[in-house]
């Protein structure tokens, strides 16, 4: 068995295939990231990045979030539109947490039960101040509510929080 190690080839490819893999890497930490935050012990929640400026996250409503009318209340709306929309944004950002400076949120649907997919998608920005925009669709493929959120690079460094390192780690496994 050869202990020598091959560089890839150089080519018109090569650094392409280099960029997406820390891409990936990077996506996947995100991934973690979300996973490690206290705050979603208390909902069913998955984050996938999909893409460049884009991720998604799929929860399940119950009567745990429910308001006194018995439907869904506004704070898992917010919760899940201003995260689709930062983890979409934040796939752009490689070594800054970003914080979430304004989020505008519209109600168009109640919702009591099932799952929910909140779809995130960067509009603008990629320096100080990014864009992007995310949506709730209900188990019956409408929509149910849409926000729009700014967000602005912090001086937190991902590489230092804990649950971004670890996916980092895992994801070049």
């Amino acid at each position: 068995m050869s202990s020598t190690a091959t560089l890839p080839e150089s080519g018109p490819d090569s650094g392409r295939e280099a960029a997406a893999s820390g891409a990936a890497l990077h996506w996947r930490a995100l991934e973690s990231l979300y996973a490690s935050a206290p705050i979603n012990r208390l909902f069913s929640s998955e984050l996938t990045v999909t893409g460049e400026g884009a991720a998604r996250i799929v929860f399940t409503i119950d009567e745990t979030c429910y308001h006194a009318a018995g439907a869904a209340h506004g704070t898992i709306y917010f919760k899940m539109l201003d995260d689709a929309a930062f983890y979409a944004a934040n796939t752009l950002i490689t070594d800054r947490f970003l914080l979430t400076t304004a989020f505008n949120l519209h109600f168009t649907k109640p919702v009591r039960s099932g799952r929910v997919i909140a779809e995130g998608r960067w509009v603008s920005g990629r320096k100080r101040v990014l864009v992007a925009e995310s949506r709730l669709i209900d188990a019956e493929g409408e929509e149910i509510g849409r926000g729009t959120g700014t967000f602005m690079r912090s001086r937190i460094a991902l590489s230092g929080l804990p649950g971004y390192a670890t996916g980092l780690r895992a994801a070049a496994v």
